[in-house]
């Protein structure tokens, strides 16, 4: 069995990694009714006894033996203190091993600059040391999820820092990123600068990267900025618009079933009083990690490895920005209500509302396309729904039959199945051309360029290095999405000499 090593970055970073913890001990403490530390487990947690000062790791073994103390594979990383503190003060605190926290106080200051160059070169050695030691800890390690905003400075500079940092030291260890992208209404005037310069390291040192998009969200007339996603607040209000609260029901018939929604954490170790505002949000980006490593970690008739996801869905090395979505949303609790079909939940898979960035994959260009399924699901029920919608979706002509199918049988906590497809779809350049845009409005006037190129090593060469890595990977989707509608070309026949 193989293991996982999550980095989380900054504070959007360490508040999605906190929700995946939470959900992931659910998930296990679900399914593990006999308290045995076995290979799912060991997949994401390290076994530890703590009897000693120096608490040594307890083996899979034969899944004989029993857990002990768990601790999560993770490095914490932020150069403003607050949210680590706060996770380590709170119920989760017991699953993180205090040396694999770094942190310090002053922040980045939302500057791409001060988190890459100057946190990026104070804190190399420390950071590859508690990698390392992270690492040493696996039996078969096999990727690192590094998970960080784009928009702040810690996230985007130290984040992409952490990425190239692993791309040296560990070059044959596969580097997930999922990257939460700002959206025009953020409040951090130099977001545009911070994420097109961490973009190129991106494109460059990452092997697949998940973005997600974020957006201002208005609450009870005041508006609150989120670390995490335009698109999720868009779920996150269906789900609720099915589940209202108990004064406003006319009928309990159809109301969300406890539990299923893959916004809520309940059933997590935490618990009401510690929720904050915007963790149903951080639910669902979280709900994508642990979809996607089902595998991994439980049986199944077709168990997708995660190197099978870079090897089927990025055909070229900079065009590994992979658009995701996750059905159904919730379960209905009303017994005499039907669930709902399993068909719909491959029709919703693909519709714009259940995508993780603002984007419509219809109108763009598939490359390729996985389906991660989980629970009471047979091959022939993919298959089936595969030819179903095939006409509707548009499919690159040298790639017609471009997917790659997963069926874990294991359902998620308080669902009887789920589907989360990976797409690699031009539609992507739409959101990196809006960034693009912001980032040029800012540049051509120089404003705020002071601020980073007083920071040692940074050249202003780096702002036009960028914008030109980011221009190369967006011509290159226009490029393909160009040859939506054109067939595949015709193939001279043999001739017989």
């Amino acid at each position: 069995m193989t293991q996982s090593i999550v980095v989380q970055v900054g504070q959007c970073g360490n508040q999605i990694g906190f929700r995946f913890w939470d959900l992931a001990l659910r998930e296990h403490s679900s399914l593990n009714k006999t308290g045995l530390y076995d290979d799912a487990v060991s997949s994401f947690f390290r076994n530890v006894d703590t009897r000693y000062s120096d608490p040594a790791d307890i083996p899979v073994g034969h899944g004989l033996g029993k857990i002990k103390d768990l601790k999560a594979r993770a490095v914490l990383i932020d150069m403003e203190e607050g949210v680590v503190n706060e996770i380590m003060k709170g119920p989760l605190r017991g699953v993180f091993d205090y040396k694999q926290l770094i942190t310090d106080v002053s922040g980045a200051g939302n500057n791409w600059a001060i988190g890459h160059k100057m946190y990026g070169a104070k804190y190399k050695e420390e950071i590859s040391e508690t990698i390392r030691r992270a690492a040493e800890l696996c039996d078969c390690l096999q990727c690192f999820f590094v998970i960080h905003s784009m928009g702040g400075g810690t996230g985007s500079g130290l984040g992409s820092f952490v990425l190239n940092l692993l791309h040296e030291e560990y070059p044959d260890i596969y580097r997930f990123v999922m990257a939460v992208y700002p959206s025009h209404e953020d409040d951090v005037i130099t977001s545009p600068y911070n994420s097109v310069l961490a973009m190129r390291q991106l494109t460059d040192n990452a092997d697949c990267v998940l973005p997600v998009e974020n957006q201002c969200e208005n609450i009870h007339g005041k508006t609150q900025i989120f670390g995490e996603m335009q698109a999720l607040v868009d779920i996150v209000n269906k789900i609720n618009q099915a589940n209202p609260k108990l004064a406003e029901r006319k009928s309990s018939r159809g109301h969300v079933k406890a539990g299923s929604a893959i916004s809520t954490g309940d059933g997590g170790i935490v618990k009401g009083k510690d929720e904050k505002p915007f963790d149903s949000m951080n639910n669902i980006a979280a709900n994508v990690l642990l979809n996607m490593t089902s595998s991994a970690r439980f049986e199944g008739s077709l168990n997708v490895d995660l190197n099978e996801i870079t090897m089927n869905l990025v055909p070229f090395p900079k065009m590994h920005y992979l658009v995701t979505s996750q059905t159904p949303l919730y379960s209905v609790s009303d017994v005499h209500i039907p669930p709902r079909r399993l068909d719909q939940m491959f029709s919703d898979a693909f519709s714009k509302d259940h995508q993780l960035i603002k984007a419509d994959p219809k109108h763009s260009l598939y490359l390729a396309c996985a389906l991660m399924v989980r629970g009471k699901v047979e091959v022939s029920d993919i298959r089936r729904n595969i030819e179903r919608l095939q006409s509707s979706l548009k499919f690159i002509h040298w790639n017609r039959d471009g997917w790659k199918t997963g069926l874990c049988n294991v359902a998620p906590v308080g669902q009887p199945y789920s589907l989360l497809t990976i797409a690699n779809n031009t539609c992507v350049h739409h959101t990196f051309s809006g960034l693009r845009d912001r980032f040029v409005k800012l540049y051509k006037r120089k404003a705020h360029i002071h601020h980073y190129t007083h920071v040692d090593n940074m050249e202003i060469e780096d702002f036009s290095e960028s914008l030109e890595s980011l221009t190369s990977v967006i011509k290159e989707y226009e490029t393909l999405e160009k040859q939506i509608n054109n067939p595949a070309p015709s193939l001279p026949r043999l001739q017989v000499i």
